[in-house]
């Protein structure tokens, strides 16, 4: 699989691997290798210029963007007890839930602060707390640490890697060495990338 836009430089290409329940992959690379492009035809939102993706058994998929996107009036908490709801929760086992997984990430005390009140770093870690609770098949996760203090980015880390489990798949895009330590696999452009340049050079 390989993708351009237009007729311009290849991203990437002969990319060509699996993704697997119970994995946690690192996608890895500099600014501007397609790290973002690659997570959009991963989640199905964009075609590549050449090859394919094949989904099997994906029930959901969840992205969670590097800037957040929230609803401005309601709680931290609502948003996080929604896809509970949505999953057959009863209120009150879905309030208890979410706090525990707000808990995770840092967030309890702000549970009954409006979106609009949060800080940037805030409102991502909301969005990861949201997706956790959504429990999707396929999570994809652009750059989680890049707004974050080195305690909260390592607790996010974990909590993400350890979704890895069972039925779902988690994708992170990321910089950060630590991320790319944590998770069982790394995708890396970089090395695809500089693949291509010396395969062209030939």
């Amino acid at each position: 699989m390989g993708h351009r836009f237009g007729d311009g430089p290849w991203l990437f290409r002969d990319l060509d691997f699996t993704l697997r329940p119970g994995e946690a992959i690192g996608l890895c690379g500099p600014s501007g290798s397609g790290k973002s492009t690659l997570l959009s035809i991963v989640a199905g939102f964009a075609k590549p210029a050449e090859g394919q993706v094949e989904r099997h058994n994906i029930s959901s998929v969840r992205w969670v963007f590097q800037n957040p996107h929230g609803m401005p009036r309601r709680t931290a908490l609502d948003h996080v007890v929604q896809p509970l709801l949505g999953r057959g929760y009863e209120r009150e086992q879905a309030v208890d839930e979410a706090m525990d997984i707000m808990t995770t990430f840092h967030l309890a005390d702000l549970a009954d602060r409006q979106f609009r009140e949060l800080s940037g770093g805030e409102a991502q870690r909301l969005m990861l707390a949201r997706a956790v609770a959504s429990k999707p098949g396929l999570l994809l996760v652009d750059e989680p640490t890049a707004q974050l203090d080195q305690r909260t980015a390592s607790d996010v880390d974990a909590t993400l890697t350890g979704l890895a489990t069972g039925d779902t798949i988690v994708v992170i895009a990321t910089h950060d060495p630590n991320t790319r330590a944590a998770c069982s696999r790394v995708i890396d452009l970089a090395w695809h990338e500089n693949h291509e340049e010396r395969k062209e050079q030939a």
